[in-house]
This record gives structure tokens, C-alpha cells and sequence, in this order.
């Protein structure tokens, strides 16, 4: 039962994920890659790893899609049928992922793979959050304002000149 319910989220994962590039339609790529993130964080959960399942919806889910949304939504003639929809490289970008999908294959086929036990440290949210901000504050805040910089190095690129 373990193994099928890992192998359906996996197969929502890869299948949202194949749909995501290849639908001609952006908005609708979007909403696939919405749903693969998603499954990511389904997969999280899937391995108790309940505070990466619930920073992956806040975050990629939430955040990033809302602004990927967004961006789709202020461009303009983004819709338009003008715009040719088909990469004339499709062929050579096949061959190349087909070529890396076999050598990952390969590598993880023969790697030698070792199980992980359990340390037995239960790390509740609490203690994530404490250490955070007592022993990572520096790198935490170093992050936040690089963010701060990102937010607003968009805000002035996109700004419209007249």
C-alpha cells in the first residue's frame, strides 16, 4: 500500500509536470505547474516531512504561483495568436533530455544506495523556529533583505517609462 501511494504521487508529479511544457496554452501551464508543486509538497507529507509539505504550498503554491499569475496576467499580447506557440528546436531538445534522462537512470540504477535510519530526534516546529532565530538569525535576515532587493529590482524593471 506504502509503494502505490507513493508511485500515484509520483505519476501526478511527472504527469502535471510533462503537461506543464508542452500545453500551448500559458495560463493552463501555469495551473499544471501549480499542481506539480503541489504534489512536491504532497510527497512531503508523504514522508513526514510536514514542515517541507507546509513551506512548499506558503512559498512556491501560494507565493510564487500568485506572482507567476500575475505576471501572465499583466503581460501584454501574451494571449495572442499571433505569437508563434512552437519551439523549432523540439527535436534536438528531445534528443538532449532523452540523453540526460538516460544517463540519471543510469546513475541511479548503480549508485550505491544506502537506507537512512531514523535518528530518533523528533524536530517539532517550535525548535525549527528557535533556531532559526537564535543561531541562523544572520543568514535568515541576509535572506530576507536579498528578497527585499529581488522585490525591488522587479518593481523598477517592470515600471512602465512615459
Amino acid at each position: 500500500m506504502n509503494a502505490a501511494v507513493f508511485y500515484l504521487i509520483a505519476g501526478l508529479i511527472a504527469g502535471s509536470a510533462v503537461l506543464s511544457v508542452t500545453v500551448r496554452d500559458i495560463f493552463h501551464g501555469a495551473i499544471w505547474l501549480a499542481l506539480t508543486l503541489l504534489g512536491i509538497a504532497f510527497l512531503y507529507f508523504y514522508l513526514d516531512a510536514g514542515f517541507l509539505g507546509v513551506i512548499q504550498i506558503l512559498v512556491y503554491v501560494g507565493g510564487i504561483m500568485a506572482l507567476f499569475v500575475f505576471a501572465i496576467m499583466l503581460t501584454a499580447k501574451i494571449g495572442d495568436h499571433a505569437i508563434r506557440q512552437v519551439n523549432r528546436q523540439f527535436w534536438p531538445g528531445l534528443l538532449i533530455t532523452a540523453t540526460l534522462l538516460a544517463v540519471m537512470l543510469k546513475l541511479v540504477m548503480d549508485g550505491p544506495w544506502m537506507r537512512v535510519q531514523a535518528s530518533g530526534v523528533v524536530t517539532d516546529l517550535q525548535t525549527i523556529g528557535r533556531s532559526l532565530l537564535t543561531g541562523y538569525l544572520l543568514p535568515f535576515e541576509f535572506i530576507s533583505l536579498l528578497l527585499l532587493a529581488a522585490l525591488v529590482g522587479a518593481v523598477v524593471i517592470g515600471k512602465v517609462k512615459r
